[in-house]
């Protein structure tokens, strides 16, 4: 077992996984199942860098199998679920927002072996008008009350201060022969760019990015941006215009939007599907990715990367007498390291909010694995 890792074990099958934003002081990350069993749980870790520990808080979640948590920016307390219900015999998928207790500490004297903490609020979100299967509900990245729904073909924003609801992409039904057919949207995530008025969307091996402000404006796309179908994507917070993708193709790639004929970087180091990739928001030249091929790779594409721009500044003042800021070294392009400590498919790879140097990884089989980043690499990039 590699020392830089800590292993926390959950009882059932595992697939959702999020970094608790609101957090500014503690490594935190929520966790969810998804099992067929009667009560799901979701569980709220901490990670003690120095003691070498985790502490855990875990609630019931009762609504169903876990497929997608995000939590919110703005409140460390809320975060977004979405899981299976059993309808006779149709499966859908719906949301709900989950609101920790204000107070997570229990009575003196009371232990917690089989129960769980209480929700502080459960609030089953109304998405049934807009489709079945719902994929993702994401809080935008600046404006509190606005969020945006995946749910089958469409994306809906939601404002939750006026208690309304626009569809903003509606991707139409084609038919081929006698068959009517609609490939879904498979995720999506807000731009950190664009004034935040743009949602980004998966469709089947293709990207699009919708202005919300208006409906079915599509302001740009990559059109078979992988070969199989695009699992995941992330906005680089640090470089305008630039994203990483993943898919069924094995590859990550990395685009300028401005030029979507072909990306900037990319790499084929997986052996299987790519469910989940991550630019570090601190030190975006490292991008962190999982696979069902069981591991985590930490990958550098540090010639596109934000600190590549900040380097050339930096060599430019100087000579030309400009200001002076931090200084942090680019490393070489390519894979890292690989972290297979996993014996699953690995669904989701996250970076802590709060460290630039820790990751925590989920596995199907219910295995998490906080991680750090070797420090070879650590220090190569900050001295």
């Amino acid at each position: 077992m590699d020392e830089n890792s800590l292993i926390y074990g959950l009882e059932l099958q595992a697939r959702a996984l999020t970094p608790q934003y609101g957090e500014s002081n503690e490594v935190c990350f929520f966790i969810a199942t998804n099992s067929l069993k009667p009560t799901n749980q979701l569980h709220l870790i901490s990670y003690d860098e120095e003691q070498g520990s985790i502490q855990s808080k875990v609630f019931e979640h009762a609504l169903g199998e876990v497929w997608k948590l995000n939590s919110c920016p703005h409140n460390s307390r809320l975060l977004a679920s979405v899981y299976n219900v059993q309808k006779g015999a149709q499966v859908q998928a719906h949301a709900a927002l989950l609101t920790l207790p204000e107070d997570l500490s229990l009575p003196d004297g009371q232990e917690l072996k089989s129960e769980y903490l209480p929700w502080g609020q459960v609030e089953v979100l109304d998405t049934e008008a807009f489709g079945e299967r719902v994929k993702t509900i994401e809080f935008h990245p600046s404006q509190e009350q606005t969020l945006a729904c995946v749910v089958d073909n469409k994306v809906a924003v939601m404002q939750r201060a006026e208690a309304s609801t626009r569809v903003v992409a509606d991707v139409p039904v084609t038919s081929t022969g006698s068959a009517k057919h609609t490939v879904p949207f498979t995720t999506g995530k807000w731009s950190h760019h664009h004034q935040g008025h743009q949602f980004l969307a998966l469709h089947d091996c293709s990207l699009s990015a919708y202005d919300v402000r208006d409906t079915q404006h599509c302001a740009w796309s990559i059109s078979d941006a992988h070969s199989q179908m695009v699992r995941d994507l992330d906005c680089n917070p640090n470089k305008q215009c630039h994203l990483v993708t993943g898919g069924d193709d094995g590859y990550l790639r990395i685009w300028d939007c401005r030029m979507p004929k072909a990306p900037v970087f990319e790499r084929s180091d997986h052996s299987h599907w790519v469910w989940s990739v991550r630019f570090n928001t601190f030190h975006d030249q490292l991008v962190l990715s999982s696979s069902s091929d069981c591991k985590v790779l930490l990958t550098c594409a540090g010639s596109v990367s934000s600190e590549t721009q900040a380097q050339a500044g930096l060599d430019g003042a100087h000579f030309g007498g400009g200001e002076t800021e931090e200084r942090h070294k680019v490393l070489s392009d390519g894979l890292l390291q690989t972290f297979d400590q996993h014996e699953d498919s690995v669904y989701c790879a996250e970076w802590s909010n709060v460290d630039p140097w820790i990751f925590a990884s989920l596995s199907y089989d219910g295995r998490v694995i906080i991680s750090k980043v070797p420090k070879q690499y650590k220090y190569q990039i900050i001295f």
